[in-house]
């Protein structure tokens, strides 16, 4: 199939969502089934929801009943406000995804939270970026210098994931040979049974002590080699944790794979689906490289790379209108607040110049606010830089392959041609 034909199809399965989803009761929107995701559907479930139910109760749903919060206003007041909305005992909707949370800094509340947190915080500090960056540069090219001119082929794999893996393996001084060991724990972690990465409980779980175990022998090699500046280095050397227990070191490690890992790599893939989607903000792009950082903003705001991020409640709260009593699971829905109309006029359109695209949900708010999200904008901004000045036209080539998800918007398969400048 080719691009033209998808989205056509991809619009006509918008307008069959949208008219299902107009004759639906609100009991019947279950925002959390994957297909939606999926198929790029979710749309008018998520327009219906804050236009008439901004904080709703989702009793029936595939994945057990849950709290929605769509409008972006109640999105943004629930993740500041992290007394009565704790990240205890995870941010994850469903068990498995739970598990790989499980002890991690971003389920946990302050002070613990705070402590964790700190330690692994100066590999975002401006002087680490500004070290990062010729780093960053000289993997782009390489990159870039690899691939293809006038063949398809699949930008996720050559460059979205090459990329980040490539610098997650330099921010945990993480063998280089190995380095695809890391995307293949970040896959395993966050992806269901249905994306067919695994089959059992047991096979998942023992890819995971994998990853405790290699990571294990990295950071006991480092622990008496004071000064390093890797993530392994900081966690070893820091006093609130170097003696963590197995559990909680894996859910830290895994909370730090996957957060170097899917913003950025489904940011870069959405950013060129995005471009071609709306082919005339790539030439205002190109013509004005100074919006490249607005541009980054926008980029991650239109993909919003995780759909949700949970809390659960500590006691009874009113919030939107409705009651949510003590211990219910709450989900924010990233996705949704970022295409909130009331916020971002013409929210479903990429648009560069976007006054307010730096306001976008993506990375969260408050305490819990992604800790690596300038990493991830130094990267994009990187690549955006170095791509305009090769190539005129960065071609969808086809119809792009979505993870199946509810949580990760990623992409396992987006075929492009490039078309270099004359």
């Amino acid at each position: 199939m080719d691009w033209q034909q998808y989205e056509l199809e991809r619009e006509q399965r918008l307008e069959v969502a949208r008219d299902r989803v107009a004759t639906m009761t609100l009991d019947e929107l279950d925002v959390a089934h994957w297909d939606l995701m999926r198929f790029d559907t979710v749309w008018p479930y998520f327009e219906r929801l804050r236009r008439e139910a901004p904080v709703f109760y989702h009793e029936n749903s595939i994945v057990g009943p849950f709290w929605s919060v769509t409008s972006y206003d109640h999105v943004k007041a629930v993740d500041t406000d992290p007394k009565r909305f704790s990240s205890e005992p995870t941010i994850g909707l469903t068990d498995v995804q739970g598990e790989s949370d499980g002890g991690s800094f971003i389920a946990m509340d302050d002070p613990n939270h705070a402590k964790q947190r700190k330690a692994v915080a100066p590999v975002a500090a401006a002087r680490n970026l500004a070290a990062l960056a010729p780093t960053i540069r000289e993997r782009v090219n390489n990159i870039l210098d690899s691939l293809p001119v006038g063949e398809p082929f699949n930008w996720v794999e050559r460059v979205s994931i090459e990329l980040t893996t490539q610098m997650l393996a330099t921010l945990f001084d993480f063998p280089f040979e190995d380095r695809y060991k890391l995307t293949r724990w970040s896959d395993i972690a966050t992806t269901p049974r249905k994306a067919g990465l695994w089959n059992t409980l047991e096979e998942r779980q023992a890819e995971l002590d994998e990853c405790l175990a290699y990571m294990t022998r990295l950071r006991d090699e480092r622990i008496d080699k004071p000064g390093g500046f890797d993530l392994l280095s900081m966690l070893a050397h820091n006093e609130d944790t170097r003696d963590m227990s197995p559990r909680m070191f894996l859910g830290n490690l895994l909370l730090l794979i996957i957060g170097g890992n899917d913003t950025t790599r489904n940011s870069i893939s959405g950013g060129v689906l995005a471009m071609n989607r709306f082919p005339e903000q790539f030439e205002e792009l190109k013509a004005n490289r100074e919006k490249i950082p607005n541009a980054v903003a926008e980029i991650i705001r239109w993909q919003t790379p995780l759909a949700f991020m949970r809390r659960t409640t500590t006691e009874y709260v009113e919030i939107g209108g409705e009651v949510i009593p003590e211990g219910e699971r709450v989900l924010m829905w990233y996705a949704s607040g970022n295409r909130d109309e009331t916020v971002f006029e013409n929210a479903d359109v990429l648009d560069i110049d976007r006054e307010n695209a730096r306001q976008h949900l993506s990375f969260g708010y408050g305490v819990h606010r992604c800790m690596g999200n300038r990493v991830a904008e130094l990267q994009l901004n990187i690549l955006w830089e170095e791509m305009l000045d090769r190539y005129s036209h960065i071609e969808v080539a086809g119809a792009p392959v979505r993870a199946i998800s509810n949580f990760v918007r990623g992409y396992t398969h987006l075929p492009v041609k490039l078309h270099t400048v004359n």
